[in-house]
């Protein structure tokens, strides 16, 4: 690959910008993060807001540079929590070159469909990629009947009309199988300004470390558990250093973390029966964080309750949003 540290080896017409990716609640935002990086950057669930952050994925090829915003899902508030989710939507829609908008094959277009669609209309005239995803759970015949079905919802939403072009394409992708997602990166990058790379050629995110890893350790708290979970628990990283005294081949990174919960029902769930769920949660995370940082890791984790954290300004601040 090209070395893109040297500008003069940057290749004429080479593109570059951010693009934010957006989507009702498990619209399969992150899955499709993670496999245009080719690396686990975003956390992924099953369950609805998983994503709490916006994780910056950068997607390096020798002729354009993807910088991926994956944002939390855009849908109706019901507490202050998820009212500053969407405020953060709405703030890094603002600062992108391109919006790619994920909307799932498996499910027929709904009102938060429309809703979003709607705010994107409101972009300046941001160029918009949809997104057919999940194509993988359903058979060809109603991926072109999705298709076409998401055409028209651009050509309405965003149409003439209302002083816009439709959709600048639509593409369907499969994230999990992999079929695609490299046409997404070429439709994706041919929205962007003619730049040069914005990262170096190393990099494939630029959160920092201590925020991947409790996101991290809520994926592995978030796994098996009751749907109301998901909504409760966030997790804070109060310290993470290397274990002093350990021989140069030999290091072990300590990480102490604590899980947030509401109720103290809610923490009888995550710790389990004789902290048998507590202990797969510390062992699943581990395995992950270890291989994000590639060091041996001892990780303690805490599990406590915040009353209602989710719709208070002082502890929702404390808990990093």
């Amino acid at each position: 690959m090209t070395n893109l540290l040297d500008p003069n080896a940057v290749p004429e017409g080479f593109r570059a910008g951010f693009v934010s990716l957006v989507g009702r609640p498990n619209a399969g935002k992150s899955t499709l993060t993670n496999a245009l990086v080719g690396e686990k950057v975003a956390i992924t669930s099953s369950k609805p807001q998983t994503t709490r952050h916006t994780i910056r994925g950068i997607v390096h090829r020798d002729a354009f540079q993807l910088v991926l915003v994956d944002t939390p899902g855009l849908h109706r508030p019901r507490t202050l929590l998820g009212q500053r989710l969407n405020d953060l939507v709405a703030e890094t829609l603002g600062e992108v070159d391109a919006v790619g908008f994920c909307i799932p094959a498996d499910e027929r277009i709904g009102p938060g469909d429309r809703y979003i669609a709607g705010q994107l209309a409101l972009l300046n005239r941001r160029p918009v990629v949809a997104l057919v995803t999940k194509t993988d759970k359903v058979k060809p015949d109603q991926v072109a009947e999705q298709l076409l079905a998401v055409t028209a919802l651009g050509d309405e939403v965003l149409g003439p009309e209302n002083g816009g072009a439709g959709f600048a394409a639509v593409v369907p992708v499969s994230a999990v199988k992999g079929h695609q997602v490299e046409d997404v990166a070429e439709v994706l990058a041919g929205q962007l300004p003619l730049s040069p790379p914005l990262y170096p050629g190393g990099e494939l995110t630029d959160e920092p470390e201590a925020v991947m890893v409790a996101e991290l350790i809520r994926e592995a708290a978030l796994e098996g558990v009751r749907d109301e979970l998901p909504h409760s628990v966030a997790v804070v990283v109060e310290e993470m250093n290397p274990r002093e005294g350990r021989p140069a081949d030999r290091p072990l990174l300590d990480v102490h973390a604590n899980v947030f919960v509401e109720r103290d029902s809610q923490k009888a769930i995550i710790i389990g029966k004789g902290g048998s769920r507590l202990k797969a949660i510390g062992s699943q995370a581990r395995t992950s964080i270890e291989r994000l940082l590639g060091t041996p890791v001892y990780l303690d984790l805490r599990v406590k309750v915040a009353k209602e954290w989710q719709r208070d300004p002082k502890q929702l601040g404390r808990l990093g949003f």
